[in-house]
């Protein structure tokens, strides 16, 4: 598998898609904005989409996914305790930006442990609250899909609507249990290592 970033929308999220070289089939994961911009690259690189995960659903990572879906015909999943948010635009925070209509409701409803198979591997879902109630991460082999709840050097905010400091620190020790060598591929900025953060983030060094 390999892992190609778009970045789209004004806040910079990081869009995925996780491509299975075998198949050319591929997972978007986050496809916040700018459905053309995903839509190019996956027919640039001949990809066949699979499926939709979202970390969790405020707007910036949601705000794709009916064009992406009304195009390929393919499901979106979400944990189940952020599932209304692709519905509701005042859980998503796209009320506030102005946007009032965002898509339909998700077609897999995800849990702590799931496990999705892709490209003869298992993505494990790890709910890890905190940023919203249903944020989770997404690890397989090598690599984890953060969203807004871990970034390099730093966390997901708390102070919006749904955020709980003490559920993202609970959040984090769940992490802490994880491979240091993983790939780090966060909802913004730049990717890391586990190991780095373990060493350099303040929120993963505590004692």
């Amino acid at each position: 598998m390999r892992i190609k970033t778009i970045v789209v929308g004004p806040i910079q999220t990081n869009c995925y898609l996780l491509v299975c070289e075998k198949t050319k089939k591929c997972l978007i994961i986050d496809p916040g904005d700018e459905p053309r911009s995903i839509i190019n690259e996956i027919t640039k690189i001949n990809l066949q989409p699979a499926g939709i995960i979202n970390t969790h659903g405020h707007y910036d990572h949601i705000g794709a996914n009916q064009p992406l879906k009304d195009k390929y015909k393919i499901p979106v999943s979400i944990h189940e305790k952020d599932a209304s948010a692709l519905t509701n635009p005042e859980e998503s925070l796209s009320f506030f930006t102005g946007i009032t209509s965002i898509g339909t409701a998700p077609e897999k409803i995800l849990h702590d442990g799931d496990e999705i198979d892709f490209c003869s591997n298992k993505l494990k879902v790890i709910h890890t609250p905190g940023h919203t109630p249903g944020s989770i991460c997404v690890v397989s082999d090598g690599f984890i899909f953060t969203g807004d709840t871990l970034f390099c050097q730093s966390i997901g905010r708390v102070d919006l609507p749904g955020g709980c400091e003490e559920q993202i620190m609970n959040s984090l020790e769940k992490l802490k249990k994880l491979p240091k060598e993983l790939i780090i591929y966060p909802g913004h900025e730049n990717a890391c290592t586990l190991a780095g953060e373990f060493a350099h983030n303040p929120y993963l060094n505590q004692k």
